[in-house]
């Protein structure tokens, strides 16, 4: 009723779109498959490779640990999850399994 402001009046609403539940179900199975493909299956398969790495250590592989240490496996206690590595002939330094990052060729050490 005023000078400047204009009044707003409610509009009808629309009609009910037949077949809406299904788009929003097929988006739901889009998004599931993306979540799968790019998130969920590549960190499986990461956790697998590294459970692999850890059962397949042995005495003597050189090791690198997720803290940059590179060094070669003097020890492994099976009933706890650690591990001596010896990083030169005088230093030993227990780490645990799940710290290995990689395990490196032979001869790496020598040629460091």
């Amino acid at each position: 009723m005023s000078l400047f402001i204009s009044n707003a009046y409610a509009q009808t609403a629309p009609a009910g779109q037949p077949g809406g539940g299904l788009d929003m179900i097929i988006m739901l199975v889009a998004f599931g498959l993306i979540f799968y493909f790019l998130i969920y299956r590549p960190q499986a398969k990461r956790l697998k490779e590294h459970k692999n790495l850890m059962a397949a250590l042995a005495k003597g592989d050189e090791v690198l640990t997720g803290g940059g240490l590179v060094g070669r496996i003097s020890k492994i206690a099976d009933d706890k999850d650690f591990v001596i590595i010896a990083l030169n002939d005088t230093t030993e330094v227990t780490v645990q399994k799940g710290a290995i990052s990689a395990v490196l060729p032979k001869g790496t050490l020598k040629s460091l």
